[in-house]
């Protein structure tokens, strides 16, 4: 039994796939089926130690970035993306896997296109209200397509789509209980922000935090996912915006948040500060209200479109970025902490939303089309 994972390098991607990697392993040795050999094809590779904690065998194909605007970088990419499709016919016709199972994006493009020539079954997911392009080519060869958001059903043939949700690991899916203060080095007397910016970290919304962080620090303990290339000068700023001194104790600046901070510090937080990626899933499985900033340039405007239809689903909050300001910000935090009511609905609502059985009815999508493949 092989299956061939892609999509784009980015966490947004290669997480949810990691998600699916376990839930088939889970579902082997509860059936006592073989193993399966799971290969993930991509242009680069997040975390190769998660790779090898999942038995995932890494193939690297670059390839071209598809833009939709002008620019001379689109010639030297479709040089690019042609080679990228001889290399992926070559390495996926060597596996010769039972099925492929795609996340999107322009790196999977080359894989997709290599399983389409030699007739190897598709299955795609999509993160986004607002499906991208290479999920809405392959969704029409696809076997079945699986989305995240019941908006984006409505790109892709009926009697394939499945509502699954957002595939997520099993080591964050559920938050931490007992213990999650000491762990983190937080007082559990005091209420906790907990603010991400995605995998790379968000300086749009470092900079409003860094501006409000005296007045959110006489009032919470904050814990904040910088990413790497953001810490150093996040962290310089803080003797010249503190001047109570004492006040940094309740603020926590991280570059990023392994496995366990993650799970520890969902099982506190009581507002989170996000992105609108992938990350909002796993925030609806936690139950945390959430205030979603999402990115105004993002490609076919698919982070707005998620926070909106994600404050649809769960009665979060969204400010867009060019409303954000300090002063917004923060009345969005006292507003949403003081009101009981309002936080105890999104709770509620998000618990309602979230698919924590994603990954395995994805996995158990992909036994069914190893089955028939079999026939």
């Amino acid at each position: 039994m092989k299956v061939v994972l892609t999509g784009g390098g980015s966490g947004g991607h290669f997480y949810p796939l990691v998600a699916v990697a376990q839930a088939l392993h889970d579902e082997a040795r509860r059936n006592h089926y073989i193993e399966p050999e799971i290969h993930y094809i991509s242009d680069k590779s997040p975390d190769a130690g998660i790779l090898f904690d999942n038995k995932m065998i890494f193939h690297k194909i670059g390839t071209g970035k598809m833009r939709i605007y002008f620019s001379p970088l689109n010639i030297i990419d479709w040089v690019r993306t042609f080679f990228a499709i001889f290399k992926a016919l070559f390495v996926v016709f060597r596996i010769y896997p039972d099925v492929v199972f795609s996340k999107g994006g322009y790196a999977a493009f080359p894989t997709l296109f290599a399983a389409r020539i030699l007739r190897i079954p598709v299955i795609i997911h999509d993160s986004d209200s607002i499906p991208g392009r290479v999920n809405r080519w392959s969704g029409k060869f696809a076997r079945k397509v699986a989305v995240t958001y019941p908006e984006a059903s409505r790109f892709f043939k009926e009697d394939k789509v499945a509502w699954t949700g957002n595939p997520i690991r099993q080591q964050i899916l559920q938050p931490g209980g007992d213990g999650a203060h000491e762990f983190l080095g937080l007082k559990d007397s005091i209420p906790t922000i907990l603010i991400l910016g995605g995998s790379q970290g968000a300086q749009f919304i470092n900079d409003a935090v860094m501006e409000v962080l005296p007045e959110l620090l006489e009032k919470f303990q904050v814990v904040h996912q910088t990413g790497e290339k953001n810490i150093k000068k996040t962290t310089g700023l803080l003797d010249v915006i503190l001047s109570n001194k004492s006040l940094k104790t309740y603020y926590q600046p991280r570059p990023f948040l392994s496995d366990l901070e993650t799970k520890m510090v969902a099982g506190v937080a009581d507002i989170v500060i996000t992105r609108a990626g992938s990350t909002l899933l796993e925030i609806a499985q936690w139950g945390i209200p959430a205030i979603v900033i999402p990115i105004t340039e993002s490609h076919g405007d698919h982070q707005r479109k998620n926070a909106f239809n994600y404050a649809h689903n769960t009665g979060s909050v969204v400010i867009e970025e060019n409303n954000l300001t300090s002063s917004v910000l923060m009345e969005e935090i006292d507003r949403l902490f003081n009101n009981e009511k309002e936080r105890d609905m999104i709770v509620k609502r998000s618990k309602e939303f979230a698919r924590p059985q994603a990954a395995q009815m994805i996995a158990d999508e992909i036994m069914k089309v190893i089955a028939d493949h079999d026939k």
